[in-house]
């Protein structure tokens, strides 16, 4: 496959490695962006890459949760333009499919679609009528829905609903007593992006492929084979405190761990606290959107007239 402009930018942003080492591993790859990916972060010439995409889509992040936090919900509608995603319309019709989704019998989106939607027939119905009106393809996305007993849930919307966060706490605190802390630990997840809640939560085949990773990265580096287990093991250790959750250090103070913040916070209430679980939903991550050349379109249409 030809390597093209647009992938080795796609890889350079992806990665963060330089503008030749990303040619010459997508060379190397045949245009493979995860396998030059892989390569780069082997020869050490790229951090850990977001394997989820560069964000692409417009669109809204909206949360509900039941009143005494006993359920949560979140939900992602994509539209094609910013414009349309700052719509006081758009806006409303987003947080009241959150707020549907709160009572939405499973997370399966075609009965989702299918159920009813007051006063314009079912939910898919409504989407049509929205974008016959505002004039845009409209999409919702995905949608997800919590309600376990004993957790207690709340959320952080970012960037005006670019990013939505949900976190259940596992506590016999109440809502309005998990308040502060609930928002603090979903605005870690927003900002620091974990993949799991503890080192129980990581998928094996992710802790594999790392493992693989790292070790080819180690003996690229020259290193002792009676040394590279060792090096690996640390490394994954690391590499694990980043991607849990509660194992990162609190952005708000950083002497101390998200989990030391969530047990302190609820022994400072007389209240057992631990963090449950989370979800970070970001407007169109893992969608890639094509980037039009503005120019040739603008002459391809004139060559049309």
């Amino acid at each position: 496959m030809a390597v093209t402009a647009q992938m080795v930018k796609d890889l350079r942003e992806l990665t963060g490695a330089g503008m030749m080492d990303c040619k010459n591993t997508l060379t190397e790859t045949d245009g493979n962006i995860e396998k030059a990916i892989e390569l780069l972060r082997e020869k050490g010439l790229a951090k850990a890459a977001k394997k989820a995409g560069r964000i692409a889509t417009e669109g809204l992040v909206r949360a509900a949760f039941k009143a005494d936090g006993s359920k949560a919900a979140i939900v992602e509608v994509n539209s094609e333009t910013d414009f349309v995603a700052k719509n006081e319309e758009f806006i409303d019709f987003v947080q009241k499919l959150a707020e549907l989704a709160l009572d939405a019998p499973s997370d399966d989106m075609e009965a989702f679609m299918a159920s009813p939607y007051e006063g314009e027939g079912t939910v898919r119905d409504a989407l049509n009528v929205k974008i016959a009106k505002i004039g845009e393809n409209l999409n919702i996305r995905r949608f997800e829905k919590f309600s376990k007993p004993g957790v207690v849930y709340a959320g952080y919307i970012h960037g005006n609903g670019k990013i939505g966060v949900i976190v259940g706490l596992e506590t016999d605190a109440t809502v309005s007593d998990i308040q502060i802390v609930g928002k603090d630990v979903a605005m870690q997840v927003a900002s620091m992006s974990p993949r799991f809640v503890d080192e129980s939560a990581v998928d094996p085949e992710y802790l594999a492929k790392e493992k693989e990773i790292m070790t080819q990265l180690v003996l690229n580096e020259g290193k002792k084979a009676d040394m590279v287990d060792r090096i690996v093991e640390g490394k994954l250790k690391k590499e694990i405190k980043e991607v849990c959750l509660i194992e990162q250090k609190f952005v708000k103070n950083g002497d101390v761990t998200v989990c030391q913040y969530v047990a302190d916070a609820g022994k400072a209430m007389g209240k057992n606290m631990k963090v449950d679980s989370f979800v970070r939903y970001e407007v169109g991550e893992g969608i890639e959107k094509k980037e039009e050349d503005f120019a040739a379109e603008v002459a391809k249409q004139i060559s049309q007239q």
